[in-house]
């Protein structure tokens, strides 16, 4: 184990190229070992065991025949299968007389003079019947040759007759010396070959990646605008397309992340200058006219509220993602709360000439988490407020569904550009297509999608330049169904 840890070290240290060139060149030296010692070291054992079982089925062919065929057939097939196999073969009877003979290169077989037949005959005797093998030498051309010998029909201790097998072993030694001579030219030539294409291979397959880290490198220094070039092969041009795609998202993000820092610097700092003018204000001039005093009183207490309202959206919107809250659902009548929510803002319909109008449907008894839904239903008419046209009109609407309640609100405004209607809901996104200033720091439909995603609620917007935008959610059929029964049986 920690020998292949310091393996993995070591090659961890090598840059790419280099490893796959080490890995490719080490590949061509297992190979080359691997022929060298097939070819080299086990040719001639190879070459034997082949002969051996060649001679082996070859005698199976012909124990057939002997047993099934006339002698005309028998004869034929001893005369082809020898030639076809450079073989020497011989039937001989139990007195060791020859019956059939066949033979390719002539002069190869070892029985026959000096009784050499009634020898081996005898041996597989000896062997019970079975057959033998014997690597043996010529005693006629000195050639090293294979015998193979076995009985014929009959019992063991009384055959009919034995069938004799030779053939002669050529010597490999000169084909050896003329493999090896081929095995090292060709080696020569395919370790510059396989230097060179490794070197050419691991060049192409490192590239991309080089320049992915360059860019990479680049990235995390705060460049945005750098390029991923993943030319080179599929995987790189995979990493290459999600690099530039998380560039564009963190592009976007710092973007975002710059304009809240701008938009709540700018919020906080009129509040905050509020709050010393009218406290200084107190200090110099008001502080003994109860008039005075408590007028510039009201207004630190309205500003502190707007800078309580800013920090509290940042917090919830932090407690949303971090997946720590959790909901306390609870029922309620989502037509009254939707009228309770809207008479809030009539103070500042009052005082800022706006008109919300809502249209209700049948009262439904719903059950989830009355706070955030209600945070969810005041932004969403904040938003309105903020974006809706020059006639200042704001529409809510209740519609009951079978799967559902679709709350809905509309403004009159410019609308939203199609392909910004899928950033409408991220962090610190603000619409551009309004004429008055927007109050808030860009969270209100960030902490709705949290709440909604939360809830498992669908919701949406529908716009049309020109026109105005709708933003809806449903409250699920089925937490309105619980809901009806849990108030039934209460």
């Amino acid at each position: 184990m920690k020998l292949n840890k310091k393996v993995r070290n070591f090659f961890g240290k090598i840059p790419l190229k280099f490893n796959i060139w080490l890995y490719f060149i080490a590949f061509t030296i297992i190979v080359f070992v691997l022929l060298w010692t097939f070819q080299i070291l086990f040719l001639e054992r190879f070459y034997e065991q082949s002969k051996v079982h060649d001679v082996d089925s070859i005698a199976e062919q012909i124990i057939y025949s002997y047993e099934n065929d006339d002698i005309a057939v028998m004869n034929k097939k001893l005369e082809t299968l020898a030639y076809e196999n450079d073989l020497c073969v011989s039937i001989v009877d139990k007195y060791n007389r020859t019956r059939y003979w066949a033979e390719h290169s002539g002069d190869c077989l070892i029985h026959g003079p000096n009784n050499s037949t009634f020898i081996y005959t005898k041996k597989i005797d000896d062997n019970n019947g079975e057959p033998i093998w014997r690597k043996d030498v010529n005693p006629r051309n000195r050639s090293n040759m294979v015998l193979f010998g076995t009985t014929l029909k009959g019992s063991s201790d009384r055959p009919d007759g034995y069938l004799l097998i030779n053939t002669t072993l050529v010597p490999v030694g000169s084909t050896v010396n003329i493999i090896k001579r081929q095995l090292m030219i060709i080696t020569a030539i395919l370790i510059i070959f396989a230097f060179i294409i490794s070197l050419l291979m691991s060049n192409r397959i490192s590239l991309p990646i080089d320049r992915i880290t360059t860019s990479a490198e680049n990235l995390a220094k705060g460049d945005f605008n750098t390029k991923f070039d993943g030319r080179g092969y599929l995987e790189a041009k995979k990493l290459a397309d999600t690099l530039t795609y998380a560039e564009k998202e963190l592009s976007r993000v710092d973007t975002m992340q710059r304009d809240l820092i701008a938009n709540v610097s700018h919020d906080l700092r009129t509040p905050l200058t509020m709050l010393k003018a009218y406290a200084e204000m107190i200090r110099d001039l008001s502080g003994d006219n109860p008039v005075k005093r408590n007028e510039h009183l009201e207004i630190i207490i309205n500003e502190t509220d707007r800078l309580s309202l800013m920090v509290n959206d940042i917090l919830d919107l932090s407690k949303l993602e971090s997946g720590k809250e959790t909901l306390h659902p609870s029922t309620f009548l989502i037509g009254s709360k939707l009228n309770e929510i809207i008479d809030r803002f009539k103070g500042i319909s009052e005082k800022m000439g706006y008109n919300i109008h809502f249209t209700p449907d049948e009262e439904r008894t719903v059950k989830c988490d009355v706070v955030k839904i209600e945070q969810v239903i005041y932004n969403l008419i904040n938003n309105a407020i903020n974006y809706t046209g020059d006639d200042k009109q704001v529409f809510v609407r209740q519609i009951n569904k079978p799967e559902g309640v679709v709350i809905e609100v509309s403004d009159t405004g410019k609308g939203i550009e199609e392909d910004k209607i899928k950033l409408i809901f991220d962090k610190y996104y603000r619409s551009e297509n309004h004429k008055r200033e927007v109050v808030g720091t860009g969270l209100g439909l960030s902490i709705v999608k949290a709440v909604l995603k939360l809830h498992n609620y669908d919701y949406g917007v529908r716009s049309k330049l020109g026109e105005g935008s709708t933003f809806w959610f449903m409250i699920a059929g089925k937490d309105v169904q619980d809901a009806q029964i849990e108030s039934k049986n209460s």
